[in-house]
């Protein structure tokens, strides 16, 4: 009999891979599911960037393999994005590494600086893609918990109490997802100091910092030091509209470059030429192009989103950033999955639960922005009525 290999008993298949079919079967039998589950912003990218991918797609010499390090024009918008939006000085041809989405660079980081058998630090709750990556190419998990009391940041004096012993990477992601903890300055300060101390890599994903977020944005790369002991990921997906585009970058110090570059090239070849154009291009779109896709749209879907939530009886921090709603559920209810199950099979409403991010999460249930305002009224309508 041929087996799989053992990793694959050490993950399950992506929650939202298998719910997806699950909801497809009920949409197929005429359910009519509204989904507040996945956050895919649902608004297209900027015109001009649209233009520009169908301009160089109709090329006849624009379909040819392309380097891994990424076209020049896209490295130079990268560094020309971080300039101007956090302040932080990249250099373009060495500081930067473009990658197909953020979700392929935490496989290629873990590659470049973890050898089987060592550790890796992953919030709790935090992205389960941090836990089943690590777990597929056989790190071993530490988990620091992320708690409401704390303002879902890292508890330091909890940290300092580990052992450290054989800990090569630390995960961050803030603003935070699923809960929508807020970046600080003083934050990254304290992870920058923590990461020296222990010779430990920072890794900070940083997708949210345009979602609802009217002051200043914030980047780990702003503290100094930062660049030798940190890497930070960011990703068209949310703040320019372009999740099935698959364009993310990283940036850090030139050896890391290298060294991620080095497992990145044996893996993955380069992406289609005008798509990187055309990333190049949104990086250039207005702060008035920000302000409606990023602030605006999702200001009017968070207030309804809010409302779900106080009909549901949970309870949620105003100060959430991010394109997701995270929220309390009541004490009456037993388990999270009692009331999304609930939700979805009575009310035909697909929210999240929040035990698929961690422990730390199994009182919570999270709520996506990523639907159109009649949409999430739909949702609202059929929750106040059913339940």
């Amino acid at each position: 009999m041929i087996q799989p290999a053992d990793r694959l008993s050490l993950v399950s298949e992506y929650y939202f891979s298998r719910k997806l079919k699950e909801v497809a079967r009920l949409n197929a039998e005429g359910r009519d599911i509204v989904s507040l589950a996945i956050g895919s912003p649902d608004m297209p990218p900027s015109e001009e960037t649209i233009q520009t991918l169908c301009e160089h797609a109709r090329r006849a010499d624009a379909h040819g393999y392309q380097p891994t390090v990424g076209i020049p024009e896209l490295r130079e918008a990268m560094a020309k994005f971080y300039r101007r939006w956090y302040g932080v000085e990249l250099d373009p041809a060495t500081e930067v590494q473009p990658l197909i989405g953020s979700k392929e660079g935490i496989l290629h980081v873990t590659l470049a600086f973890c050898n089987p058998g060592d550790k890796v630090l992953v919030p709790n709750p935090g992205y389960p893609t941090y836990t089943s990556l690590s777990k597929i190419l056989g790190q071993q998990i530490v988990n620091y918990d992320l708690l409401e009391s704390n303002g879902w940041q890292p508890d330091f004096d909890q940290l300092e109490a580990m052992d450290l012993t054989g800990v090569k990477l630390m995960w961050t992601n803030y603003p935070n997802m699923p809960t929508g903890g807020r970046a600080t300055r003083a934050l990254y300060e304290r992870l920058v100091a923590f990461a020296q101390k222990h010779g430990i890599v920072v890794v900070n994903d940083n997708p949210y910092s345009f979602i609802l977020n009217r002051d200043e944005h914030l980047s780990i790369l702003q503290v100094a030091g930062a660049k030798e002991c940190c890497i930070e990921f960011n990703s068209m997906s949310k703040s320019h509209n372009m999740p099935g585009w698959r364009v993310g970058m990283l940036a850090t110090n030139s050896t890391f470059v290298q060294w991620i570059l080095k497992i990145k090239s044996n893996i993955d070849s380069g992406t289609f030429r005008p798509l990187q154009l055309a990333a190049a291009r949104a990086y250039e779109n207005t702060d008035e192009w920000h302000a409606h896709a990023n602030l605006e749209t999702y200001a009017s879907r968070r207030k309804i989103a809010e409302e779900i939530m106080t009909t549901l009886g949970c309870t949620f921090a105003p100060s959430q950033q991010g394109m997701f709603l995270w929220g309390r559920i009541p004490d009456s209810i037993a388990d999270v999955e009692e009331l999304t199950e609930k939700v979805l099979n009575e009310v035909r409403v697909f929210i999240t639960p929040g035990f698929i991010f961690g422990s730390n999460g199994k009182r919570y249930i999270r709520i996506s922005l990523c639907a159109k305002d009649e949409r999430m009224q739909e949702a609202l309508k059929r929750i106040k009525e059913v339940l």
